[in-house]
């Protein structure tokens, strides 16, 4: 008895757990504040469904009572033998068209999504201008994104820039073990994979990327290892002007390390082999192979670092220091080189000033 009620203890203490942690979390990280044109779909068919399992639900709850109520076991009728309804061809016909019903009308728009998510024609179009649509080849790797525009020869990490009121297309693939890429406020969720490419198209409304904030927030939406919960991305959606400025900055840029500790930040970026795995320019022009490292051009700018921590002196200093610590099994463990704290100085000063120059 008493391993019984421990048992029934336990599930209420669950069951208050999920209630009170279901109300936690932000909402540009909810699949419920749709803030483009996929995830609008995408909220519909959640929503048509949610509601059918609900009203499919009460009415087989109303009928459970009525027959619990109904044909309950009454005094003086121990023996007595309620109506039987097997055989009745009327309620086997109602009881198999329904469902065939309910799920029609589940299909229709689900396939119809499917179809016109599908579409993704002009990427393959050679005639294409960037203008007319934007694609941008996203590569997964542990525990990192990189970002690049073939049709302006730009490659990023951590930050994707975006232009709003269009659709971007976004070719997916995995330098490593299988990821998957999703913006839960605007869509997608489809996995990067090592041996073919993925491809899908988003939207990025205007109005409600104020509402968002300064970005979206992406993440990872597959077990890839230690640090999963902590490979995020950044998403900065501008109207298509501020876009179109934000790459003309891009391809002009130039980085120079202003002051001397800056300077001997650079000087040990180079000794140390930092460089042989980050590039430092948007306009990095070697194979995806030879990018094994996150891209720091315009890093003094981002709003993370490593994705995760906030961007300040302190961090970055914390994270030279011992990345393992912030982010297990990434890939800069094992081959990162001891630093003394004048070299760490140095380096944050050198890694602070990579931003584009006005």
């Amino acid at each position: 008895m008493k391993k019984w009620l421990t048992k029934w203890r336990l599930f209420y203490l669950f069951a208050l757990m999920t209630l009170v942690l279901a109300g936690c979390g932000e909402p540009f990280l909810s699949t419920l504040r749709p803030a483009g044109e996929v995830a609008d779909m995408q909220y519909d068919i959640i929503m048509l469904s949610t509601i059918m399992m609900v009203v499919v639900i009460a009415v087989v709850t109303v009928i459970f009572i009525y027959v619990v109520v109904r044909f309950r076991r009454r005094k003086n009728e121990e023996n007595k033998i309620p109506e039987q309804v097997e055989g009745n061809h009327k309620l086997e016909i109602i009881w198999t068209v329904i469902p065939i019903l309910l799920l029609l009308v589940l299909a229709v728009p689900v396939v119809s999504s499917t179809f016109q998510l599908a579409d993704v024609d002009i990427m393959d179009d050679e005639n294409r201008k960037p203008e007319e649509a934007l694609v941008v080849n996203v590569r997964a790797n542990l525990y990192w994104w990189e970002f690049e525009y073939p049709d302006h020869k730009i490659v990023t990490s951590q930050d994707l820039v975006v232009p709003t009121d269009e659709k971007v297309y976004f070719n997916l693939i995995s330098s490593d073990v299988k990821h998957s890429f999703w913006i839960p406020a605007i869509g997608g969720k489809m996995d990067t994979n090592t041996d073919n490419v993925n491809k899908l198209w988003l939207e990025f409304d205007s109005e409600r990327a104020d509402d968002a904030g300064e970005y979206f927030y992406g993440k990872c939406a597959d077990l890839c290892g230690p640090s999963h919960a902590l490979m995020d991305f950044k998403v900065k959606a501008l109207p298509r002007e501020e876009f179109d400025q934000w790459v003309g900055e891009m391809t002009s840029y130039e980085q120079i390390a202003e002051g001397d500790l800056a300077k001997q930040g650079e000087q040990l970026f180079e000794e140390k082999g930092c460089i042989g795995c980050h590039a430092v320019s948007p306009l990095d022009e070697r194979p995806e192979q030879a990018r094994t490292a996150p891209n720091l051009a315009t890093f003094g700018e981002r709003s993370r670092i490593a994705g995760i921590m906030p961007h300040n002196e302190e961090n970055i200093r914390a994270w030279l220091e011992d990345p393992e610590s912030y982010k297990p099994g990434n890939k800069m463990t094992n081959t990162y080189p001891e630093l003394n704290d004048q070299e760490l100085d140095a380096l944050t000063e050198y890694l602070k000033g990579l931003k584009i120059e006005d």
